[in-house]
This record gives C-alpha cells, sequence and structure tokens, in this order.
C-alpha cells in the first residue's frame, strides 16, 4: 500500500484529536496519541510507511523528538535497521554534534551522537516527525544528518501544517513526504 485512498487518509485525520488553545491560546494542536491508541489507523499507517520506505535501502531512520521517536522506532524495527533520536540539546549522554536554529523569540538547539550512524560516510536516512509546522526543526534535523556525513534519503511527516509553509526550508536539503494535510 504505496499510496493511500481518500478513506484511508480520512481514517487516518478522524483518529487525530484536535486540542484548541495548546500550548497557548490561538494553537490548535494536532494530538497523535488518539492515533495511537487507535490500532487500526495505527496498523495502517506503519504498514503505508513500511511499504513505502522497504525498498529506499535506508540504513537509519532518525526520529525528532519527542513525537518522531514514537514513528521512528516502529518503523526502524519494521525495516530491520537502526534508529537514531534527534534530541534538544543536553540530553544526549555521549558526545554530540548540534545545529540551532531560529524560535519566534530566540534560539533552539538539537543534536545527535558524533557517532549517530556508526561513522558510516553516506549513511542512508530518513527522517521522520509527527508534523511539520514552521520547518526549524526540521530544517536543522536535515543539517545534523549532512553534518554526521550522512545522506537524509528524505523527511516524512503524518501531517503537514501547509499555511505555515514548513516545506519550504527544506527546499534544497531533502525531498518531503507527507501523509495528511492541514490547510
Amino acid at each position: 500500500m504505496k499510496t493511500l485512498t481518500d478513506e484511508q487518509k480520512k481514517l487516518l485525520m478522524d483518529s487525530i484529536r484536535d486540542i484548541p488553545d495548546f500550548p497557548k491560546p490561538g494553537i490548535l494542536f494536532k494530538d497523535i496519541t488518539t492515533l495511537l491508541n487507535n490500532p487500526e489507523a495505527f496498523n495502517l499507517l506503519m504498514d503505508h510507511l513500511t511499504a513505502r520506505y522497504d525498498e529506499m535501502n535506508l540504513d537509519y531512520i532518525a526520529g525528532i523528538e519527542s513525537r518522531g521517536f514514537i514513528f521512528g522506532a516502529a518503523l526502524a524495527a519494521k525495516l530491520g535497521i537502526g534508529f537514531v533520536p534527534v534530541r534538544k540539546q543536553g540530553k544526549l549522554p555521549h558526545t554530540t554534534i548540534g545545529e540551532k536554529y531560529a524560535l519566534e523569540y530566540g534560539v533552539d538547539e538539537i543534536e545527535i551522537h558524533i557517532d549517530a550512524f556508526n561513522n558510516k560516510e553516506g549513511a542512508r536516512v530518513l527522517l521522520i516527525d509527527d508534523l511539520i509546522a514552521t520547518g526549524g526543526t526540521a530544517e536543522a534535523a536535515a543539517k545534523l544528518i549532512r553534518d554526521a556525513k550522512a545522506e537524509c534519503v528524505e523527511a516524512c511527516f503524518i501531517i503537514n501544517l501547509t499555511f505555515l509553509s514548513g516545506t519550504k526550508k527544506l527546499e534544497g536539503l531533502t525531498p518531503v513526504y507527507h501523509i495528511l494535510e492541514v490547510v
């Protein structure tokens, strides 16, 4: 199932709960915990991702903290490849490399272990997260993969908040795939 029908996309979208005014007023938060506890929706999603990425000869999946860990680790297990966590600064216990990115008011940083891809130059890596909004974190993660001398084959998001144009930040860094759109 390399492509999803409109009915399957509707099942996935209907399994995601909207939380108004979280984490601050004016934000409509897309809560994927309800997708995770819906076995029909979660299995559909994971089967789709497995079919899409099974023949891409990936070496690793890098998941962005924290919801990217869930989808990334599950997909890595299904594909029989390694998983690499992309974490906020100071959360990883070994030597790291980091990438800063701009926030609305300030700067943040994400990191991976310096040997995240087992020093395999040219390792083929899929970057994954639950959604892409403004794209700053995803852009920084794709640059981190490149800085570790690996290849970011694609960035995958369950949801693309198209009105925030975050995928534009990944242009020139990696192809982007998303399953659902919120316009």
